[in-house]
């Protein structure tokens, strides 16, 4: 059922600026014009949030939003500064300095960008200790192996949720079956709650796919949580997480989960990275209207 212009937009439309993704072509977004990396500081964690690619999708509202009328969509859109011709899309890993290992988490569109983008960042891929996969969509496992099969992270362990590795294994699936089911031996599989390393812990998170999950750092007393996908636009998702997205798998489950994950995250007032958000891909969150969000960007809080 849609929800018209009005329904949504009782619940308060406008929000700030804050962060406004460019809608420049992919051809536009040179080496030089856009950075490789950021690096945070949470408690004696170093993360780093690397950029492996950004492009622009024409015609978002048949991407979010689909339950929602167009007139709905052009005016939550054109309140937030934001066009619907198109949207820029952003790939963002992340990764975790523990101190004592080196954690990434998922591995981009391919290995080139990957591994282009972590040695700006100052890392090897032979340096990585552990690579975690929060969930098997292509954007995300691209990486682990390159154009000729052979592994990127050879150093690596490798780490998945169970529910999420067991439902892409039954399917017939190319990404699957060329990057993750040669690696297979390798994987450690965890349940939500489980500890990667001390103080990193998987979060429920169900619903963009089937097992799903998200990863809460905490180090000195702060924390910090990788949302991955739960939420793939900071407007048409973080603000209006009701509204339908083409690449959720259960719709409603991934719905639930993002106003269970912004609930969370306004009323702890922790930061969340997003793998599709923004580059640097870093925000918190506060509540808008009734049941509506804002998103606002990281600026310098972690330096």
């Amino acid at each position: 059922m849609k929800l018209t212009r009005r329904q949504t937009l009782l619940s308060g439309a406008a929000l700030p600026l804050a962060a406004a993704p460019s809608l420049l072509s992919a051809a536009d977004h040179t080496a030089t014009s856009m950075p490789t990396h950021r690096d945070f500081t949470l408690g004696d964690f170093r993360v780093t949030t690397l950029l492996v690619g950004s492009r622009s999708v024409e015609n978002p509202h048949e991407i979010f939003g689909l339950n929602v009328d167009h007139d709905t969509f052009s005016e939550v859109s054109a309140a937030n500064f934001i066009g619907t011709d198109a949207a820029q899309f952003f790939f963002t890993p992340t990764v975790v300095n523990t101190g004592s290992d080196i954690i990434l988490f998922d591995t981009g569109l391919n290995a080139a960008g990957t591994t282009k983008a972590l040695e700006a960042a100052g890392y090897k891929s032979t340096d990585i200790t552990h690579v975690v996969i929060t969930h098997m969509h292509g954007d995300h496992i691209g990486g682990l192996t390159d154009d000729a099969g052979t592994e990127t992270f050879a150093n690596a362990a490798y780490v998945t949720g169970q529910v999420e590795f067991d439902a892409w294994a039954t399917q017939d699936n190319e990404g699957f079956e060329a990057k993750v089911r040669p690696l297979a031996e390798k994987f450690t599989f965890l349940d939500a709650g489980n500890d990667v390393r001390s103080g990193i812990t998987s979060v429920e998170s169900f619903g963009h796919t089937p097992g799903h999950l998200a990863y809460m750092l905490e180090s000195g007393g702060k924390q910090l949580l990788l949302m991955a996908d739960v939420a793939n636009h900071y407007v048409w998702s973080v603000a209006y997480p009701e509204w339908e997205v083409k690449f959720d798998m259960d719709k409603a489950a991934a719905a639930a989960t993002r106003k269970k994950i912004m609930d969370m995250a306004s009323a702890d007032r922790f930061p969340l990275v997003g793998y599709h958000m923004p580059f640097p891909g870093m925000g918190f969150i506060e509540t808008r209207g009734e049941g509506g969000y804002r998103y606002v960007p990281h600026s310098y809080q972690l330096i």
